[in-house]
Formats: C-alpha cells, structure tokens, sequence
C-alpha cells in the first residue's frame, strides 16, 4: 500500500489525516525497522506492507466503533502498539493504556511515544488478566480466540462497555456452540466483516457488549 492508495483507503473511512499526523506515522515506522533489528516487533518491515497490515488495518476498527464517542481505550496484547499507537496518533482526544507481558516490547512502546511526543497514553507491563482498570473499550488485534479473549479482558470493561477484537476469518473460531455459550454471560453486539483491500484477505471486528 503506497502513501496515495493509504489516504484513498482512509477516505473511503472518513478519516482525513494532518501533515503532521502523517509524519508521525513515518517516524513510527522508522522506529519500528529500526528497533525491529534489536528486538523481535514484527515479522512485517517493508513499508508498502507496514501501511497495510499495521496502520491501515488498525484502523478499520472505526467500521465498527465510533471512536469520537470514545473517552478511553485499553489495548490488551498490544505488541509493538497496533491498534493502540496508530489510534491515538489519528484520535488525539483518546486516553489510551498499552498493556502487555513483554517489558521489551513496553520499552520500544515508550519510545515511540516519547519521540511522538505523545499525551494521554501510557504503558502498563503486565498480562491483561492480571491489570485491573474500567474502560470504555477494550480492544485486542490477533491476541488469542475468543473465549479466551473475553476470559481475560471482560474485567476490564465498564459496564455496557465493549471488547472490540480484530480478527481475520472468524468463521471457524466463532461456531453455533461457542456464540450461544458467549451469549449466556454477554451480548455480541456487532460482528463485522470485510476484506482487506489489495491484498483482499478476509477480516472480522466482534463487538462484545458486557452487561
């Protein structure tokens, strides 16, 4: 995805970025190659590949949640801070928590958003089922199935709030049997699916609204 197909794609979201949130996207991505060499981030690094598998695809939460709406946002198993650090670089106004279980992961995480010059986002090491906290949303990009999604992060989400978790195909993962069993204790609120444009492959955002 090239800079000009990455503005088409965000256009058809409604979503209009700065020049200056554009830079910070750049610097992010510099950061992430250059800190990719030293600690294992990500096995994706080329740029055209970053844009769309990280940023663009972080963003597409939007097709599912109106973040203007949003106060604040914790992303569980946020790795090297997809969704959560390209989310507050185009929402400003969100007060974001990056939470995960590897301190190396949190020290790049604090650098990228001290060189962003970043507010409102902090880091927190910890495994999700051990952090305690009330958000508005919780949100999880490929962190692990379902059920073991809302086992360690319903704790986290006030009430009538909602974990938000972006998926790929969630056809398999999401049976008759394992829908009723989540139903019992929450509501699926929204599931939604497209597919990922030039590459074309097949996404999912569920929207779990806890009780």
């Amino acid at each position: 995805m090239s800079e000009k197909e990455f503005l088409e794609e965000l256009e058809k979201l409604d979503i209009y970025p700065t020049k200056n949130q554009l830079s910070q996207l750049e610097k992010y991505f510099n950061l992430l190659v250059e800190w990719n060499s030293k600690i294992n981030l990500t096995r994706i690094i080329e740029k055209k590949e970053v844009y769309l598998k990280h940023f663009y695809d972080s963003l597409t939460i939007v097709k599912a949640v109106n973040l203007e709406k949003i106060n604040n946002l914790c992303d569980i198993g946020t790795g090297a801070g997809f969704p959560g650090i390209v989310l507050k670089i185009m929402y400003p106004h969100l007060n974001i928590t990056l939470v995960d279980s590897l301190q190396k992961r949190i020290n790049f995480l604090n650098i990228v958003i001290n060189t962003l010059n970043l507010k409102d986002i902090k880091t927190i090491h910890a495994r999700s089922e051990d952090f305690r906290g009330q958000f508005d949303i919780v949100v999880s990009r490929a962190v692990a199935n379902i059920e073991k999604l809302l086992a360690i992060s319903m704790h986290l989400i006030k009430p009538n709030g909602m974990l938000v978790a972006m998926k790929g195909n969630i056809d398999k993962e999401l049976t008759p049997t394992i829908k009723t069993k989540i139903e019992k204790k929450y509501v699926i609120e929204k599931i939604e699916k497209f597919i990922l444009p030039i590459e074309n492959s097949c996404r999912s955002i569920i929207l779990v609204k806890n009780k």
